[in-house]
């Protein structure tokens, strides 16, 4: 586990993980790459994952399940048709999950 904490002051992190999406930017400033390894670093157990329903068109949500081998959790009433807001939202439930409070951050054009 990471001895970092994601915190409020990250929040300009949260905001470039967002436009890098939209520009298809693939770069990412050393204060996001900490924000992203403590995200992927976090415990396994109830993490959000994306599950590949149909190859480059339709994702589902997931949870990792608490022990190796386990099944994946299905999130029931949640799939994506767009690969970039499927990343958005789960950079999002995983900042709730560590930090506790809602981003509140939109994708541009997205309602």
């Amino acid at each position: 586990m990471s001895r970092y904490r994601i915190s409020e002051a990250d929040r300009p992190y949260a905001e470039e993980f967002r436009r890098n999406l939209e520009a298809d930017t693939y770069y990412h400033s050393p204060g996001l790459q900490r924000v992203l390894n403590v995200m992927r670093g976090s415990p396994k157990a109830g993490k959000y994952v994306l599950i590949v329903r149909e190859p480059h068109a339709r994702w589902a949500l997931g949870r990792m399940p608490a022990a190796r081998g386990e099944p994946v959790e299905i999130v029931p009433n949640v799939e994506y048709t767009d690969l970039k807001q499927a990343e958005w939202d789960v950079f999002c439930r995983r900042w709730k999950d560590l930090t506790g409070a809602d981003l509140g951050i939109e994708r541009p054009g997205r309602p």
